[in-house]
C-alpha cells in the first residue's frame, strides 16, 4: 500500500484511514485497516468516488483527532478542477463520522456524482496479524439491507452477532449492488454557480452483546469538540514545569492521548470504569502490565487511573485454575479481549493469564496509591484480591518452592510472561535462548517492592502485624537470594535471567534499571548499574537500549533486542533518582523529551535502537502503536524523576 495509516482514536473504537480519508479492506501489514470496535472491524471498506473516478489529492490527511483532507477530480494542467472537496472525518464511542463538503469552483450550475462504496467485513483483529494464522468460522453469515437513508451490514455465528449500519443526509438517490458485498451509495448533486453542497455519513457499531442505547455524533466538528472538552478536563490542575517547556508539552500531549485511550471495565460489584487501554492500533484493550504501569506514572497528576484500574483487574482475577488461559487462583490478568475468536475460544485471551509481572504490580500500585493519596478505603475493599495476589506469588508463582517468580513458555500464547514478551527477547549475549521455566529479574524486583508495600498495608491498614512480618521476612530474603544468584561479577552487573537450571543468562539488558526502581539492589550494587546503563553501548542518545550494543544478540530494529522504549526508560530514569543518581536520570529525560519532540511532542511504543551521534533524528521503530498509553504516561514518570529542570 502507498497510503500511511492515520488514527483516529476514541475510547475503544479507533479507525485506521489513508491519505484521502479512504478505507481500503487492505488485509494484514504492520497496521490494521478500516474502523474497530471490541477487537472487530465494523468498516472494512470506506471509498470515494467522484464521477466514476478516485479523485487526487490536494492535502492529505494530517495526523490528529479529526481526520481533513482536501481533494479534486482528476485532471491536467490545463484543466482547473470543476469543483473541490473537503473532507472530515472522526471517530466517537462505536462511531464514525464525516462531513463531505463539495463547492463548485465554476461561474455555471454544475453536477457533481458521488459515491461512497462502503462495507464491513465483521474481520477479528486476530485474523489480521501478520502472523500467518487461519481460523475456521463454521456457520458465518454476512448480510446487508438497504435502509431508507442507507444500509445495515449484519454477521451472524451461532449466538454471536454483530451490526453496522450506515445512514447519510441527505439519503442517497441510490443504494447499488457492487458484486463484492459492498454497497455503493450514491447521490448527484446540482451547484449553483460557486455553490455549495454538504453530506454527512454517519457509522454505527453495534458489537455482539453491546445494549448501550448511543447515538452518532452530528458532525466531526461536534465530536471534535466533545474530544477536546474531556482533554481539557483530564489535564485539569496538572501543573507543567514552566522551566522545561518541551516537557510540559509531552506531558500535555501524553495527557491528551490518555484521555482518548480509556476504554470501558467493570469493577467487582458490578460498577462501570474506565481503565487504560494499552495501546493503538493493536492493543486498544485491558492489558494489565500496561495498565498498572500507565497508573503508576500518572499516580502522583491522576490517581483516578489508579483508583479505576485495581478494581477492573480486581474483577478479573483468577480465582480457578485454566491451563489454555495459565489461570491459577490469585493471578492477576494480562490481557482481556471481546471480539469473536476469544468468544468461541479460538484463541485464548478472552481472559488470559500469561504474566509473571501483572500481579506484584497489582499490588505495588495498591500500596502506592494508598500511600500517595491517603485514601485507605480502596485497599480495605481489595484486601482479598490483595492477599489473593500474594499467595499466587508465594505459591503458583514460585517463591516458596523456588525462591523467586518463574514462569514456563505457554505454547498457545506467549513464550514469554515478563514485560519483554516476544519469543527471544530473553537471551544470552550471544543470542540463544533459555531451557526450562524462566526466572526474570525485572520480575523478581517488582515481587520485592509488592511484598514490602503489601506488609506495609497490613501493618497500617488491616492492622494485621502477624501477616506484615511474614512478607517483610520474605521480601528480605528474596532480596538477600537475587544479589546471590544474578550478580555476575566479572561484568559489575545483574543477569537478565536464570534459565531451568539456575543458570545467568547473562546479556547486558535494561531490565537492570527496573531493580533500581523498586530498590532491590544494594546501594553499592545499584550505583554501578546506574551509571553503566548510561554508557554509550547502552545510552543512543535518545534512550538505553534494551540491550547494550555491541553483543552479538543486539539489533538495532529488534522489537526487544536492542530497541529503545520510553516506558522502559522512564521506570530506569525514576529508579536513578530513587539512587541518587540524579544526573543520569536527567539524562535520560533529556534523551526521551528531545524524542517526542521530533514527533509532534508524542512518543510511540517504541523506536529504534540507532545512536543519536550518527543519526541526529530518531529512527522509528516500524510496527510501533502509535498512541500507547505506557509511553504516552512516561513524560510524566519524567516529571516526578527530574522535576521541571
Amino acid at each position: 500500500m502507498t497510503d500511511r495509516h492515520h488514527l483516529l482514536v476514541h475510547g475503544g473504537t479507533f479507525a485506521a484511514v489513508g491519505d484521502r480519508g479512504d478505507i481500503s479492506g487492505y488485509r494484514g501489514g504492520s497496521a490494521p485497516d478500516g474502523m474497530f470496535v471490541q477487537d472487530a472491524r465494523h468498516l472494512s471498506r470506506w471509498q470515494l468516488t467522484v464521477d466514476g473516478a478516485v479523485p487526487d489529492t490536494l492535502t492529505p490527511v494530517a495526523d490528529g483527532d479529526t481526520a481533513r483532507c482536501v481533494l479534486v477530480p482528476r485532471g491536467g494542467r490545463n484543466e482547473p478542477p470543476a469543483y473541490t472537496l473537503f473532507r472530515e472525518q472522526a471517530v466517537g464511542d462505536a462511531s464514525f463520522v464525516e462531513s463531505l463538503r463539495v463547492t463548485s469552483n465554476r461561474p455555471v450550475p454544475t453536477t457533481v456524482r458521488l459515491a461512497v462504496t462502503a462495507d464491513a467485513d465483521f474481520t477479528d483483529q486476530f485474523e489480521l496479524r501478520s502472523d500467518h494464522r487461519t481460523y475456521t468460522k463454521a456457520g458465518a453469515v454476512r448480510s446487508r439491507r438497504v435502509l431508507g437513508h442507507g444500509v445495515e451490514f449484519t454477521y451472524r455465528r451461532g449466538e454471536w452477532r454483530s451490526v453496522t449500519t450506515v445512514t447519510a443526509d441527505p439519503q442517497p438517490d441510490a443504494v447499488e449492488e457492487t458484486g463484492t458485498g459492498a454497497r455503493r451509495l450514491v447521490w448527484t448533486l446540482d451547484l449553483e454557480p460557486h455553490g455549495t453542497a454538504e453530506l454527512v455519513l454517519r457509522v454505527m457499531a453495534r458489537p455482539h452483546g453491546d445494549k448501550r442505547a448511543l447515538r452518532v455524533p452530528r458532525s466531526p466538528a461536534a465530536l471534535q469538540e466533545r474530544l477536546l472538552a474531556r482533554e481539557g478536563r483530564f489535564m485539569e490542575g496538572v501543573a507543567f514545569p514552566a522551566g522545561w517547556p518541551e516537557l510540559s508539552a509531552a506531558c500535555a500531549r501524553g495527557l491528551a492521548d490518555l484521555a482518548a485511550l480509556q476504554v470501558p471495565a467493570t469493577g467487582p460489584d458490578g460498577e462501570e470504569l474506565r481503565v487504560p487501554a494499552a495501546g493503538a492500533p493493536w492493543f486498544l484493550t485491558l492489558l494489565g502490565r500496561d495498565a498498572l504501569l500507565t497508573s503508576l506514572f500518572a499516580l502522583p497528576y491522576r490517581p483516578r487511573l489508579a483508583a479505576a484500574t485495581l478494581p477492573a483487574l480486581a474483577a478479573t482475577q483468577a480465582t480457578d485454575t485454566g491451563v489454555s488461559e495459565v489461570a491459577q487462583p490469585g493471578k492477576i490478568v494480562h490481557e482481556v479481549r471481546h471480539g469473536e475468536l476469544a468468544h468461541f475460544g479460538q484463541v485464548p485471551y478472552a481472559r488470559y493469564y500469561g504474566s509473571v509481572d501483572a500481579t506484584p504490580l497489582f499490588l505495588v500500585l495498591l500500596g502506592a496509591y494508598t500511600e500517595q493519596t491517603g485514601d485507605t478505603g480502596l485497599a480495605r475493599r481489595l484486601e482479598r484480591h490483595a492477599r489473593a495476589a500474594v499467595g499466587w506469588m508465594l505459591d503458583h508463582g514460585g517463591l516458596t518452592s523456588r525462591g523467586y517468580l518463574v514462569y514456563r513458555a505457554d505454547q498457545g500464547g506467549l513464550a514469554n510472561q515478563n514485560w519483554k514478551d516476544s519469543p527471544g527477547a530473553i537471551c544470552s549475549a550471544e543470542g540463544t535462548r533459555p531451557n526450562g521455566p524462566v526466572t526474570a529479574a525485572g520480575a523478581q524486583g517488582y515481587a520485592y517492592d509488592a511484598l514490602r508495600r503489601t506488609a506495609w498495608l497490613a501493618r497500617t491498614v488491616w492492622q494485621d502485624g502477624t501477616y506484615a512480618d511474614l512478607l517483610e521476612q520474605a521480601a528480605g530474603d528474596l532480596r538477600d537470594r537475587f544479589q546471590r544468584d544474578f550478580w555476575m561479577p566479572e561484568r559489575s552487573f545483574p543477569a537478565l535471567a536464570l534459565d531451568g537450571r539456575g543458570r545467568q543468562v547473562d546479556a547486558l539488558a535494561s531490565d537492570a534499571g527496573h531493580l533500581l526502581w523498586s530498590g532491590l539492589l544494594d546501594k553499592e550494587y545499584g550505583e554501578q548499574v546506574g551509571r553503566r546503563l548510561l554508557e554509550p553501548d547502552f545510552f543512543s542518545g535518545w534512550g538505553v537500549r534494551t540491550l547494550a550494543a555491541g553483543q552479538p544478540a543486539y539489533h538495532p530494529l529488534s522489537y526487544h533486542r536492542g530497541s529503545v522504549w520510553p516506558h522502559d526508560n522512564a521506570l530506569i530514569a525514576l529508579g536513578l533518582s530513587r539512587y541518587g543518581l540524579h544526573d543520569e536520570a536527567r539524562a535520560i529525560a533529556r534523551g526521551l523529551v528531545d524524542a517526542a519532540s521530533a514527533t509532534g511532542h508524542r512518543l510511540p511504543e517504541v523506536l529504534a535502537g540507532y545512536g543519536r551521534d550518527t543519526h541526529p533524528e530518531p529512527v522509528p521503530y516500524p510496527h510501533a502503536c502509535v498512541r500507547e498509553s505506557r509511553s504516552a504516561s512516561a513524560p510524566l514518570a519524567l516529571l516526578t524523576a527530574v522535576g521541571g529542570v
